[in-house]
């Protein structure tokens, strides 16, 4: 019953963000859809799962904060703004609504649901056991960690872009001395301590695919690599590749004289 109510879930929540993009010309709010997707899974989870209650309502309150905030992020950043070229080299100029729904909305709803699949095991397992207690706490603590990494991040960007004297330059402060990607390394970290926090016995292991997935795509396809497709032309921006962690956090190198 999780499962089909949850793929039912994630089919409205992307069945009616495509309807909207068509409507106003603009795909990239599918980005805004993105961390909805996931609560929209996570509150079916906890709301019809027969697994440990506790358990349940944990992981909808770390999937809700994570990706509410994800999604208000999205809505500021886009807001005012055109399409992402993105999504448009992705379609190719084929902006046929059969094209559009595989190429987009159909292949993010596809991986919301197979990340999500911790979610959708996890509702449906007893209690934790006393010695996976520590477990679930460590897994917490990396969600946590990964949520401030990606919020701080996040923020400290957009002050940056917010001041006209930055223009141009490459965000090399804050956070962003010590990887180039510390949105996307935050977000890996919190699908990896929702992991953790969702197991709940042995079998649980078989969804860890759902985390390695994820991070495969924040650091090859369509997170860091993508975005760095995009900017490798920037001034300034090979000499900051040159002193700066391509995605896990590391003290940055000297500047080159």
């Amino acid at each position: 019953m999780v499962a089909a109510a949850s793929v039912g879930a994630v089919l409205v929540v992307h069945g009616a963000t495509f309807l909207i993009a068509r409507r106003i010309g603009r795909y990239n709010i599918v980005d805004i859809t993105w961390g909805l997707g996931f609560v929209a899974v996570a509150t079916v989870a906890a709301a019809l799962g027969n697994g440990d209650l506790f358990r349940r309502l944990l992981l909808l309150a770390m999937t809700a904060l994570w990706g509410l905030r994800l999604a208000w992020h999205m809505y500021v950043k886009t807001k005012g703004h055109g399409e992402d070229p993105r999504y448009r080299d992705l379609l190719g100029g084929n902006f046929a609504p059969s094209n559009v729904i595989r190429r987009i909305f159909g292949t993010q709803a596809v991986a919301t649901l197979f990340v999500a699949l911790p979610l959708m095991l996890s509702a449906t397992q007893g209690p934790i056991p006393r010695h996976l207690l520590a477990v679930t706490i460590i897994g917490v603590v990396v969600w946590l960690a990964g949520l401030a990494f990606e919020a701080v991040g996040d923020h400290q960007l957009r002050s940056f872009k917010g001041d006209p004297a930055n223009k141009g330059a490459i965000m090399d402060r804050g956070l962003w001395r010590w990887t180039r990607h510390p949105n996307y390394f935050g977000d890996a970290c919190v699908w990896w301590g929702l992991w953790v926090a969702s197991l709940a016995q042995w079998t649980s292991l078989v969804t860890v695919l759902s985390p390695v997935v994820m991070t495969y795509f924040l650091v090859h396809v369509t997170g860091a690599r993508l975005t760095e497709k995009y900017m490798k032309d920037r001034p300034g921006f090979r000499e900051y590749c040159s002193r700066t962690s391509y995605f896990v956090p590391l003290p940055p190198k000297s500047r080159a004289r």
